[in-house]
């Protein structure tokens, strides 16, 4: 690769299903000429994947598209994303962006890029190596878009109907990031659980079977899954200790009132079971969530609904927005809107809920060993500190003079440190 290839730099906001996105482009970019760094103000190609879930994802996204103007004026700056997707005009209109391209451009916007800088497109290249910055873990898209259509969610309209990729397709993205180092995949979409309904014979649990058969990745994680979608038989596949004990359930409200007006497709007695079951079948599984506070109609009384039932379900993690109003969503039409004073009252309580439940989960694994895979390391004065993931999805950093990058060790999690555990090595 010439030293005096483009740079570009990827920033991500939002779901992993964006992080699989600019993984994807990344391999592109480097497979085309292109030169990956982490730095933006080293870059001469600026590429935001942005989110447009909430108002405050769309803010963020203008704050750092801005930012990165300031810092990098001579660099090209991209918007792509759900927020190109959902209102390209609005991204155009910046003078901090060069160029807006959303989601169905992605497949072309290596080569758009290319044009743009007037530099050679190598399309007919195939890189096997992942950035150095995802050597760990690499997410994997395994089908887009969603028919679920919430109330709330503008997901269906910047992602579109939903498809599935092909199992032979992504067996090969598998075995292609395992023989470039990655230890642990993460299958991600926007509705994981209804995988291969556009394929003849083929499901989620059929995809997971597979996977395991003919691949030798070491580690194999789902991003997330809908409570009426987790079944006995799909349980049945964590004796394979290579799927990771993790899920994330989605709850939104734990008032039936509220979950009904959301279009949510579970009651809170459907979502307990469920919670129940994955616990029986797998001790020790981490199971975090998401949580809406303040959706229209949601008063005192359906707010404490909501966070009785999510502090009986001592999640390991809880990931709490206050609703924010999506134009083009039905919510955004609905009477009695909660106004911001009590949105934000409200939050405060479900967050400190959530840091307890986190604080509760992290202190009963204290004594258990769990394997992590550890992350490239971060040098101090003294030794090295690692930071890594167990297989339910705790963080955990060691203070250890040994080679541990992309690693999976044994390791008794001694304590908490803030929101991490700490840990030590098992010598095998």
């Amino acid at each position: 690769m010439s030293p005096n290839s483009p740079k570009v730099a990827i920033h991500t906001h939002g779901c992993k299903l964006n992080q699989a996105d600019s993984q994807v482009l990344a391999r592109q970019f480097q497979a085309s000429g292109f030169t990956m760094v982490r730095s933006a103000s080293q870059a001469d190609v600026i590429v935001l994947n942005s989110c447009t879930v909430t108002a405050n994802s769309d803010s963020k996204a203008r704050q750092y598209l801005r930012r990165a103007r300031r810092n990098n004026p001579d660099a090209l700056v991209v918007a792509t994303g759900c927020y190109a997707q959902r209102s390209k005009s609005e991204l155009s209109a910046m003078e901090a962006v060069s160029l807006v391209l959303d989601n169905r451009d992605k497949p072309t916007l290596v080569s758009i890029i290319a044009d743009e800088l007037n530099v050679p497109f190598e399309s007919h290249k195939k890189i096997h190596t992942e950035p150095a910055y995802s050597r760990s873990r690499s997410m994997i898209k395994i089908q887009e878009g969603c028919d679920q259509i919430c109330a709330y969610c503008i997901v269906p309209k910047v992602r579109g109907r939903e498809r599935s990729i092909p199992p032979n397709e992504i067996v090969s993205q598998i075995n292609d990031r395992f023989a470039s180092g990655c230890q642990e995949v993460v299958l991600t979409g926007t509705q994981l659980g209804t995988y291969g309904f556009d394929l003849p014979g083929v499901s989620l649990t059929g995809l997971l079977q597979h996977i395991l058969a003919v691949t030798r990745i070491k580690r194999l994680r789902i991003s997330s899954l809908q409570a009426q979608e987790i079944t006995p038989d799909l349980l049945e596949l964590w004796d394979d200790h290579r799927l990771c004990p993790h899920f994330h359930i989605p709850l939104q409200s734990g008032s039936d009132t509220i979950l009904k007006s959301m279009r949510r497709r579970y009651n809170t007695d459907q979502f307990r079971e469920t919670v129940e079951l994955v616990r029986k079948t797998i001790p020790d599984a981490g199971i975090t969530t998401d949580i809406i506070v303040g959706f229209p109609q949601e008063g005192v009384k359906e707010f404490a609904e909501s966070y009785s039932f999510a502090r009986s379900m001592h999640f390991s993690d809880m990931h709490v927005f206050p609703y924010s109003i999506r134009p083009g969503t039905s919510a955004a039409y609905l009477d009695k809107q909660v106004d911001d004073t009590k949105k934000k009252e409200r939050t405060g309580q479900m967050l400190e809920l959530a840091a307890m439940a986190m604080r509760e989960f992290r202190q009963a694994s204290i004594g258990q060993i769990r394997p992590v895979l550890w992350e490239p390391a971060r040098r101090n004065k003294l030794d090295q500190v690692w930071s890594g993931l167990t297989d339910n999805y705790l963080r955990v950093k060691a203070n250890i003079n040994l080679e541990l990058s992309n690693t999976l060790t044994d390791t008794r999690l001694t304590g908490l440190d803030g929101d991490w555990m700490t840990g030590d090595i098992v010598p095998r």
